[in-house]
């Protein structure tokens, strides 16, 4: 079964470790997809050109930055090189990645949002000029040619927006997407061993969701940046994902850990009747 990796884009987070592993998984004959991040080298781009990221809270909670025409021309820069350090990282560890863009092949596509509802001061707002994109459809079949031919996908944002123009995407949730559109196992890669019952606690360690009940817990124990993964977990399970799992990036074969018993393991059974 295909295996999709999400490396997140944290400073804290050592893509080396999951360099080496998706080396070795493909050595041995595992078909590799490869999605990645890239926030904290937005956001060093974004200092260098003296540019103020702005974050604005969604009134689900969410937390992102807001993508206006400045940020999007950073942050398409950035992400191409992360994408281009990443191949080329793969290529030195033996694996024959193949380098992509959410846009390349109409890779990731769907509509554009001009416009994004936003909390502040306590008000709901519209606030106008966003460059982002919500992904509706994933060119499986690209992935699956590149695969087949024994290649080792690796992509992230930006997608494509209908309109033709290359907007932003979290790059979990284009994860998420992968893995529905290749019924694949999605391991999704971060700065903490999993999702924590109490997000202060690391020894509260959530290790298995299969049940509506303890999906409940799970979704309650998300805060912050696990908001998104959680979320994304859900639309992966729910668009054919057999099984999403949030582990340690830093853990020294941290692909093959997770796929054994390491991190939270969120099953399909989760969503029943929720």
């Amino acid at each position: 079964m295909t295996v999709v990796v999400k490396i997140g884009g944290a400073k804290a987070v050592d893509p080396a470790g999951a360099v080496g592993d998706v080396a070795d998984l493909v050595a041995a004959g595992e078909p590799v997809v490869v999605v990645h991040g890239g926030s904290t080298a937005v956001d060093d781009l974004l200092d260098r050109l003296g540019i103020d990221p702005t974050y604005v809270e969604t009134p689900g909670g969410v937390v992102g930055r807001f993508t206006d025409e400045a940020t999007m021309e950073a942050f398409t820069m950035a992400m191409g090189t992360v994408n281009t350090d990443l191949v080329a990282a793969f290529r030195r560890a033996g694996v024959d990645a193949v380098g992509l863009s959410g846009v390349d092949g109409g890779l990731l596509t769907g509509a554009r949002k001009s416009a994004v509802r936003v909390v502040e001061d306590g008000k709901k707002k519209i606030k106008r000029g966003d460059h982002s994109g919500k992904l509706e459809s994933v060119n499986a079949e690209l992935l699956e040619t590149l695969l087949e031919d024994g290649y080792v996908p690796v992509t992230g944002p930006p997608m494509l927006a209908d309109d033709g123009t290359p907007v932003n995407t979290d790059a979990d949730r284009a994860a998420a997407a992968v893995a529905g559109a290749l019924g694949a196992r999605l391991v999704v890669l971060t700065d903490v061993a999993g999702v924590y019952a109490d997000p202060d606690d690391p020894s509260t360690l959530i290790d298995s969701v299969t049940t509506p009940a303890e999906y409940d817990a799970l979704t309650d124990a998300a805060e912050g940046f696990m908001t998104k993964k959680v979320m994304a977990a859900t639309e992966a399970l729910e668009s054919g994902a057999s099984e999403v799992v949030v582990a340690d990036a830093n853990a020294d074969a941290p692909v093959t850990d997770a796929l054994g018993d390491d991190g939270t393991h969120i099953h399909a059974s989760a969503l029943e009747d929720t």
